[in-house]
């Protein structure tokens, strides 16, 4: 009976506290609409003949009591019935919506005492719904529990029970490479203060050497569903069907899943209670949002966009985005312009849709993702993978260390921030592992470099003559993916490539040429199977010389009916890969001791294609020639683009053995594997690969 009283007093408090929080706003709303009365002169809260401050008072405190009640009864369903529409088109619509709403709520004062121009709505709904959440915030910093409700909803599910075992939270950092983070960190005023105090105190750093494909579309399949067998590139032509597949694709990123999940092995990182937030891939998630692979999908708990309506049902956070997601558009847009008049090279073209993927990729994207995680947390999830993918997009265009990157990784850190401080709210303690799928490497273009396309050289070499124009390939950003999805933008192919059947001669034994980042691909529709080097001289006689012997390509991988998978380089240089034979200098050992072993990894794959084209490097700078309108890039081997991090925490087993070194993105997905069967306390199994060791 006792215990019973208790409980009773302790819900009574809970309301109690809940209706003063209540009344606080309310009070802090009332007084913003009198001072915005005052302030601005198309907006009045009296009658035309004037009346006494009371009166205006009170008039304020029932329009702001009609705009509460209207944003926490109609907003939600607004929000919800606009996810028929793209998410980016809400996010502008939000201060529309929102100055709706309360020129409906100024309507409901008798008398006309309220009145506002739609322009001016706009301007006091915004204002009003800032102010309204920065003191709901600041209220709840006194009452966890409200704080932890809250932020519980962003996740959209019921609340978890407390527990003793650890979750894992495993984040994202797309494309920052482990050079760039020890850069990030270094120093007594670092980029990424948040990491720096981990790395200095409870995590340790280990990097991790990517596939030879190293992109977002490789390492994350391979991390999350354990297997990255079969993906040569971010696009490749499939000649059984004709078809490509592009790694930021819904429907190609939906196949490279299912293929995965075919193959015996790992059911998926998180298909123990797991979450995937802002990924292309599920990894076996019960919960999953943002999810490129799950885009098209509408089961409850598995459809792409329910994160948006989970963070735009908020009004505050939605004005809050949609402003800073204009301020995003205009900080493009005068650091393009800055670029241009001090004339920094290299420089890639910067306008067309890019400023609207930038502020997608470093305002909504990021936010809401973060918002997720952070009710993920405060559910109790055990494991939760999320990707942010802002550096990534930025440095495609302004460079992997360029002025313009800095402020991005200043603005990762507080997100990182926000998800360490929410481990305090959370009913379990929690592991936070930051990693990256890949690095960037810097370079002027392929293009730029040479005055010709890696397509335009292609048909040099095969003797075929080249267009005036040739065709420009969409970027590989994942943020582009992402954006198109929000947007429900159907699926655009590019230019389709030439029928094995039908049409005339030229057409059909066209290459088909696709680039990568630095790695292209090149691939013969007409000839079945993977054409052999022999096949492809006595075709094209001239053009793997052309290829080879072109300054700025690095290597071709081609297979030899003798030799199997060979490595070609200028001047005759040859490795051959399965015996590990060389002629001449050896065309791998500019990149790296892991190269050649990356190398005859893909070549094994059914669908490499016929010619493997990596750029050249400079040994000095590591720079490479991306295939691509990039001039930070990823793809292939060169530069930093191969070199990831794993940051985890000291209390976790480490990740190789002395002097081992982790290799690969199955590897990665085996140690985050083993870290989770760690914390739950079950035993590791003894058949389970490790990390490869360091190559000599």
């Amino acid at each position: 009976m006792p215990e019973t009283g208790t409980a009773t007093a302790a819900a009574w408090r809970r309301r109690g506290a809940a209706l003063l929080r209540v009344l606080a706003v309310w009070a802090v709303s009332t007084l913003t609409l009198v001072l915005l009365a005052l302030l601005l002169p198309d907006f009045r809260l009296q009658s035309a003949d004037g009346d006494s401050f009371t009166r205006v008072g009170a008039t304020a405190a029932l329009g702001a009591g009609c705009f509460g009640l209207l944003n926490a009864l109609v907003w939600p369903w607004l929000v919800r019935a606009l996810l028929l529409v793209p998410a980016l088109a809400l996010g502008s619509l939000v201060f529309l919506l929102n100055g709706s709403l309360l020129l409906l709520a100024l309507g409901a004062i008798p008398d006309g005492r309220g009145e506002a121009g739609p322009g001016t709505a706009v301007v006091v709904a915004a204002v009003m719904s800032v102010a309204s959440s920065g003191t709901s915030t600041l209220l709840a910093v006194t009452d966890r529990g409200a704080h932890r409700r809250r932020l519980r909803r962003l996740a959209g599910s019921a609340p978890g029970r407390r527990s003793r075992t650890p979750g894992t939270v495993f984040l994202q950092l797309d494309g920052i490479g482990r050079d760039l983070l020890g850069e990030a960190v270094a120093g007594d005023r670092p980029l990424m203060p948040t990491v720096a105090a981990l790395c200095g105190s409870t995590h340790r750093l280990t990097p991790w050497r990517t596939d030879w494909s190293s992109q977002t579309g490789a390492s994350q399949l391979g991390i999350l569903h354990g297997s990255n067998e079969d993906v040569p590139a971010f696009r490749w032509y499939e000649k059984e069907t004709g078809e490509l597949i592009i790694s930021n694709r819904p429907s190609s990123a939906a196949e490279l899943q299912r293929r995965a999940v075919a193959r015996p092995g790992s059911p998926g990182l998180l298909a123990e209670d797991g979450a995937s937030r802002g990924n292309l891939f599920a990894g076996g998630a019960g919960q999953a949002a943002l999810v490129l692979s799950v885009a098209a999908r509408r089961r409850p708990g598995q459809r792409s966009r329910a994160g948006y309506f989970a963070y735009f049902s908020d009004p505050a956070l939605a004005t809050r985005t949609a402003g800073s997601f204009l301020a995003e558009l205009v900080r493009e847009i005068c650091q393009s312009v800055r670029s241009r008049l001090r004339g920094d090279r290299p420089r890639v073209s910067r306008g067309g849709l890019y400023p609207l993927i930038r502020a997608f990729a470093t305002v909504v994207q990021r936010d809401v993702v973060t918002a997720a995680v952070i009710g993920d947390m405060l559910n109790g999830r055990t494991a939760v993978y999320a990707d942010l993918v802002a550096y990534d997009e930025v440095a495609h265009h302004s460079g992997p260390r360029g002025r313009d990157t800095r402020q991005v990784l200043t603005a990762l850190d507080r997100c990182v921030r926000r998800i360490v401080q929410a481990t305090e709210h959370a009913p379990r303690p929690y592991h936070l592992v930051l990693l990256s799928d890949h690095g960037q490497s810097h370079g002027e273009t392929f293009e730029s470099a040479f005055g010709h396309t890696l397509e335009a050289l292609v048909r040099i070499g095969c003797g075929r003559p080249v267009p005036r124009q040739t065709r420009r390939p969409e970027s590989g950003a994942e943020a582009r993916g992402a954006a198109r999805a929000a947007l429900h933008r159907p699926e655009v192919s590019p230019e389709p490539p030439p029928p094995a059947d039908g049409g005339d001669t030229e057409r059909r034994t066209a290459p088909v040429v696709l680039g990568s980042g630095n790695l292209g691909l090149i691939s013969f529709p007409d000839l079945p199977g993977r054409a052999c080097r022999a096949t492809i001289e006595a075709r094209h006689p001239a053009l793997l010389r052309t290829l080879a012997e072109h300054p700025g390509i690095g290597f071709l991988l081609v297979h030899d009916e003798r030799h199997g998978p060979v490595g070609l380089g200028a001047g005759g240089a040859e490795r051959r890969l399965d015996s590990g034979e060389i002629a001449g200098d050896d065309p791998l050992a500019p990149f790296g001791p892991g190269a050649a072993a990356a190398v005859r990894r893909t070549a094994g794959f059914p669908h490499a294609a016929d010619i493997m084209v990596n750029s050249a490097i400079d040994p000095a700078t590591g720079a490479v020639h991306a295939f691509e309108d990039q001039i930070g890039c990823h793809g292939g081997l060169g530069g930093g683009q191969s070199h990831a991090f794993l940051l985890s925490p000291g209390a976790l087993s480490p990740p190789t053995p002395p002097g081992g070194e982790l290799v690969g993105a199955e590897a990665v997905h085996r140690v985050l594997r083993g870290w989770l069967r760690e914390t739950a306390g079950q035993p590791d199994h003894a058949t389970e690969p490790t990390p490869t060791p360091a190559a000599p």
